[in-house]
């Protein structure tokens, strides 16, 4: 149930490592640590650690928003730190918090992406209406976040991710602030969009039950942020199979 590497990936990690100041000083950190990892186009993958693990470093080098100390890291096959500027439209992320402005009304805030696009006003407008809707929030289109709940903000959050079309979806535990309720409808509604429009996503969680339902594949990583299990499964698994995967993976992190 491993899954090996392929030629084609949409993400490619090789030899990647991030140490934080000096390194060979005492104050030197290292979050990551050789790491190979490689996710192909359309897949689900779920990172899942314990706090401090180095996921968020992981998903910062993949985001283009810090560069690894060494080795390549390769997204659609160019740099996202070096080329960060060509990846406006083809990467989205969708963070812990819903990051709306205040001042934006829902639908504004999901046109933000396409206004930075520069999409012109009617299809803003027509994509942001669409995307509303199919998150259930339509009527609540000109609804300030400050009347929405945090169900519906991380809605909007998600609207807006996928309203720019991006190929790439990166998701910083987007359903950790909410109740349990709210957050399985989300992560089943998540899951259903990324399938439907076929969309790669990684996703960041400490929590086993989280990516079990988010993955068709789910890469367990220990500290500094080496890959210590990794497997893959589709609906065709079946409860035994995933049960001994749960397993495997709460003995991965309890070592």
């Amino acid at each position: 149930m491993s899954d090996a590497a392929t030629p084609d990936s949409a993400i490619h990690l090789e030899g990647v490592s991030k140490v934080f100041g000096r390194a060979g000083t005492e104050t030197a950190y290292r979050a990551v640590d050789g790491l190979n990892l490689d996710v192909r186009p359309g897949q689900m993958l779920a990172l899942l650690g314990k706090t401090g693990c180095g996921k968020s470093t992981i998903f910062n080098m993949i985001a283009g928003l810090t560069e690894p100390s060494s080795g390549t890291v390769r997204v659609q096959g160019r740099d996202p730190f070096a080329d960060f500027d060509s990846f406006r439209g083809k990467m989205a992320i969708v963070f812990q918090d819903d990051r709306l402005l205040p001042w934006r009304s829902a639908i504004a805030n999901v046109e933000l992406g396409l206004e930075m696009l520069d999409i012109p006003a009617a299809e803003r407008r027509t994509t942001a209406q669409l995307w509303l809707t199919k998150l259930g929030l339509g009527g609540h289109e000109n609804d300030f976040p400050h009347a929405l709940s945090g169900g519906m903000r991380q809605r909007v959050s998600i609207a807006r991710a996928f309203a720019t079309n991006a190929n790439i979806l990166l998701c910083d535990e987007p359903f950790s602030a909410l109740d349990e309720s709210t957050a399985a409808r989300l992560r089943a509604e998540f899951v259903r969009l990324v399938k439907e429009n076929n969309k790669t996503a990684v996703f960041i969680t400490h929590s086993i039950s989280e990516a079990m339902e988010i993955g068709d594949r789910i890469v367990v990583l220990k500290r500094p942020a080496t890959i210590a299990y990794d497997v893959s499964f589709d609906g065709d698994t079946g409860r035994a199979d995933r049960e001994l995967i749960r397993s495997r993976i709460g003995e991965v992190l309890s070592a």
